[in-house]
């Protein structure tokens, strides 16, 4: 299979060519080149940005296309138009997409719609992204038909992971010491492994599937998450359980303070995605331990997620302090 690959080989990119490349495939990149260009000296490499222009992909097709860097509908739609005699075009989406988050499940949920937003840019808040992919999506179907596949990731967690967001569990209980965790312990959370993304996006491009698909785990116990983590480790750091209201009265960030946390009932289904489409279709999760694993030794936490070790302990103080 010729594959193009729009994007670097940051962290979905390249679990993506890892995968392409060990299974026999002709690989091409078209980026900027900025990213770890020194990779995969055997693939294709075109140069341009798709902000200003295509010219380096004119008179070309490829048998799949796979696109993990669309965020704003006219650029993803110029790249889908101008790869419009490609077999496949891949849309890497989000689950953001969905504008009410409350559901029990996604999948059918209604997705988000811009109203008022802008449609051109990215909000520097991010506020609009998901209604922007929303739109992104539409914008490869209209082109592809029938050959467009959508995938809605939840959160990508694993090696080269950039954000530090699950990072921060691993590394976390590494410290060891007292670990402050957000109870209930039997609460689910949701996320995929890069490299099971990756190798399931290639799969489906080799076997020119169709149509749209969330893709994340099935929910992990955040007990299993962290008694996981601490395994791994083997450290034997204690894990403390806080509810959710001392967390709100110590005004603890959701999702990136507190990394995947989330108390707002607003959110409830984001933890609770409907992945039994891309289950049905062959996505599969390799072992947790071995995301862990990965992710301490190939990801590095980042000053943007986690929660200050002086603020940790401040809370957990005052928790104690209660009884």
């Amino acid at each position: 299979m010729r594959l193009l690959l729009l994007g670097g080989p940051r962290f979905l990119g390249r679990a993506v060519a890892d995968a392409a490349l060990a299974r026999g495939h002709e690989l091409t990149f078209f980026n900027r080149g900025r990213t770890s260009p020194e990779l995969y000296p055997e693939a294709e490499k075109l140069r341009g940005d798709r902000t200003e222009g295509l010219s380096a992909l004119e008179g070309r097709e490829w048998d799949a296309v796979v696109d993990t860097c669309g965020y704003v509908p006219h650029v993803v739609r110029a790249s889908a138009e101008a790869l419009a005699g490609s077999g496949v075009y891949l849309f890497v989406s989000s689950i953001s997409v969905y504008a009410d988050f409350s559901y029990t499940t996604l999948f059918r949920s209604p997705v988000a719609e811009l109203g008022d937003a802008p449609v051109d840019a990215l909000a520097p808040d991010f506020s609009n992204y998901g209604a922007l992919k929303a739109l992104c999506e539409n914008a490869v179907r209209e082109v592809f038909g029938e050959r467009a596949l959508v995938v809605r990731p939840g959160l990508i967690v694993g090696p080269h992971d950039p954000t530090g967001r699950f990072t921060y569990w691993p590394h976390r209980l590494a410290r060891g010491g007292e670990v402050l965790a957000p109870a209930p312990p039997e609460d689910p959370t949701q996320f995929v492994d890069v490299r099971d993304l990756g190798e399931w996006i290639v799969s489906l491009c080799e076997r020119c599937a169709s149509g749209t698909f969330n893709a994340t785990n099935e929910g992990v116990a955040w007990s299993e998450l962290l008694e996981t983590c601490r395994a791994v480790a083997g450290i034997d750091a204690e894990i403390t359980w806080v509810p959710d209201e001392v967390l709100l009265e110590h005004e603890v960030g959701e999702w990136m303070e507190l990394p995947l946390w989330l108390a707002d009932p607003a959110a409830a289904a984001a933890d609770r995605a409907d992945v039994s489409r891309a289950l049905a279709e062959g996505l599969t999760f390799r072992p947790l331990e071995d995301t862990v694993r990965a992710t301490l030794e190939l990801a590095e936490p980042t000053e943007a997620a986690g929660l200050a070790p002086d603020k940790e302990a401040a809370i957990l103080a005052a928790w104690h302090g209660r009884g």
